[in-house]
């Protein structure tokens, strides 16, 4: 069974749309989201297989929404009722470019395309899975903020929130995501989790003394249970 969410900004497209998905034995819907920034949410916390993506949305369109994405990205189904888009959304090599309004045996041959790359393993747009990982966007005061990877000096999780310290910024930018989440969108060899609570930025760490890790003036605390991260790139007889 493939785990799907449905984008689109019109709210009788969406209900077609929820209607089609509950149709097909092989689907299981997660989520009905309005737009790219509530999608972008849902998805930080929740793994998906298959995303049906309306292109033309306020704030942030279809396409530049998946050129955001970092990590594992779903497969993608474009949905839209401009024909022109159809290009540009093969161009990511997206599954499948549906025009409105679908029909069902239209929308049954692009699952069908969708089911075929599941079962392949292919889960990410060639496109996207090619580009470096030097960035990432999250959710922060009803944005979509691009964070630089180099940028990110240290994080700070808070219940379900998570602060992200910056080297070109004063405020930490905060955004609902848990640490998991988060630090799997993360470089594994360029940070590392040393606390339940706190990610570092490798290159940033300017001294380790007595169990805590200096970085912009912070003091950062290393737990037992998250040493063995940080010993596998500093030797821990160095720390004593």
């Amino acid at each position: 069974m493939m785990t799907c969410v449905a984008v689109d900004d019109e709210p009788l497209a969406l209900d077609l749309l929820e209607d089609n998905i509950r149709k097909v034995p092989s689907l299981k819907l997660l989520k009905k989201c309005s737009n790219a920034f509530e999608a972008n949410e849902f998805l930080q916390e929740q793994p998906v297989d298959l995303l049906f993506l309306d292109i033309q949305m306020p704030g942030i369109s279809g396409v530049q929404f998946l050129h955001s994405l970092t990590g594992t990205t779903p497969l993608v189904i474009f949905i839209t009722a401009y024909e022109q888009y159809a290009i540009e959304g093969f161009n990511l090599d997206v599954v499948d470019y549906l025009l409105k309004p679908v029909s069902f045996e239209r929308f049954l041959k692009a699952i069908n395309k969708a089911q075929d790359k599941f079962n392949a393993g292919r889960k990410a747009p060639s496109v996207v899975s090619a580009t470096p990982v030097d960035h990432l966007f999250v959710n922060s005061e009803y944005n979509l903020v691009r964070i630089d990877m180099n940028d990110i000096a240290y994080v700070e999780g808070l219940k379900d929130y998570v602060k992200i310290y910056l080297l070109s910024a004063t405020r930490p930018v905060i955004t609902r995501m848990s640490m998991k989440s988060l630090e799997e969108k993360l470089p594994g060899d360029r940070f590392v989790r040393v606390h339940k609570s706190f990610i570092v930025s490798l290159n940033k760490i300017t001294s380790i003394r007595k169990g805590r890790i200096s970085i912009l003036k912070e003091q950062i605390p290393i737990s037992e249970h998250f040493k063995e991260n940080l010993y596998r790139f500093i030797d821990p007889k160095s720390l004593h």
